[in-house]
């Protein structure tokens, strides 16, 4: 199978920049977050719409960066 209707955007959840990404394989839509700087995946979900999965991803992120601790850069 083949991804189709790739998008990818760059946003801010929670005060650290992300990278979304949303495609199509067959019938359902697949959604990652990662963090810009690292790289690291923060979430995934996947869903009959778009919309769908963005949303569920997005809640998983804010979930998770919310637990995250920041520590000060000197």
């Amino acid at each position: 199978m083949k991804s189709e209707e790739f998008f990818e955007r760059h946003e801010e959840l929670g005060g650290w920049r992300v990278n979304i990404v949303s495609y199509r394989i067959g019938d359902r839509y697949y959604c990652t977050i990662d963090n810009v700087d690292p790289g690291a995946r923060i979430a995934r979900a996947e869903g009959a719409t778009r919309e769908d999965a963005e949303a569920a991803a997005v809640e998983k992120a804010n979930r998770y960066l919310q637990q995250t601790r920041r520590r000060p850069t000197a």
